[in-house]
């Protein structure tokens, strides 16, 4: 039997970009019911709307993906809101968690949380070892506020809740708004754009030096499901591929497998952010058994075949 069968779960993000198919996950894994709040029915920044969403719905896990998030350009321009919307809707949600007896709390956090100069691959007992980098920094300081949270709430009241650290993310379903998204939606719509318009270059943030790693979005909803049935520590656990690249070897990546036959002009007056990310995700194959199964190139042809389809000319 599914040990989500007779459950009610909500899923805080439900219909975002990563809840649709943790949702889907959810559905596949044969939850008794699943909740998936809307901003407009219920904020999570108001503990009473909280209150009244628990007492209705009387949900045995939570899973928290809910957040308020974007590139280094939203982060950069809105980093008051970006550290306060996920923190308060956070912190009051876990509260009203546990004053409502909820059997499990799955946290989300973040890949931002971790120093910014932090060694490669980064393994979770290095995140407490500096500050992050400043462009994301109030983000992921938000973010990891909750991982201690969720261990004082298991120390002092026997609170049981998990806290994952995905990195970034990418899929069909992204944003792919070029003033709020990440780096791959961003590059797969400016290269599939000027290949439809035959435009001669493509101008991209910083240098490409930096590096980056990247998780398959239905990889990360099979690791928060699988989680949330196995996983009951309150340790945190990474969530990744494993796998390093050059943003600038990305660009090139997503130029042939667009078609783009024009030049990257690279703009070094914007930031270059973190200088590499790459995890160790050894805990979470040993504590529960994951490991993420498509390939970066892989990923990539999903997602650029989504998008061309999704936003035919």
């Amino acid at each position: 039997m599914s040990p989500f069968s007779n459950q009610t779960v909500i899923v805080t993000g439900g219909a975002g970009f990563l809840g649709s198919f943790v949702v889907e996950r959810l559905n596949a894994a044969g939850a008794g019911k699943i909740v998936v709040p809307r901003k407009r029915d219920c904020d999570l920044r108001d503990a009473s709307a909280i209150a009244t969403l628990l007492a209705e719905t009387k949900p045995d896990l939570i899973i928290h993906l809910a957040a308020s998030v974007g590139g280094i350009g939203a982060n950069r321009k809105h980093p008051g809101s970006f550290f306060y919307d996920n923190a308060i809707m956070g912190i009051q949600l876990i509260e009203q968690a546990r004053l409502a007896g909820v059997k499990k709390f799955v946290c989300a956090g973040t890949i931002c949380a971790y120093p910014k100069f932090t060694p490669v691959p980064f393994k979770e007992d290095n995140l407490w070892d500096g500050y992050p980098e400043e462009t994301n920094a109030p983000y992921g300081v938000a973010k990891k506020s909750l991982l201690v949270q969720l261990q004082s709430y298991r120390q002092e009241y026997g609170f049981n809740g998990i806290f994952l650290l995905p990195v970034n993310l990418y899929g069909p379903r992204d944003n792919f708004d070029l003033e709020t998204s990440h780096v791959i939606p961003a590059m797969i719509r400016k290269c599939v754009e000027a290949h439809q318009n035959n435009l001669p270059r493509v101008k991209l943030w910083g240098t490409g030096r930096p590096t980056r790693e990247f998780l398959y979005v239905e990889d990360a909803a099979d690791a928060i499901v699988t989680a949330a049935a196995r996983y009951e520590k309150p340790d945190p656990v990474n969530l990744g591929s494993g796998q390093e690249i050059a943003i600038r070897d990305l660009a090139e990546s997503i130029r042939e497998l667009t078609g783009y036959k024009g030049e990257f002009e690279w703009d070094t007056t914007q930031p270059d952010g973190q200088p590499r990310r790459c995890l160790d995700t050894t805990r979470a194959e040993t504590e529960f058994g994951w490991k993420s199964r498509t390939s970066l190139r892989e990923g990539l042809v999903k997602t650029i075949d989504w998008y061309r389809q999704s936003h035919a000319p």
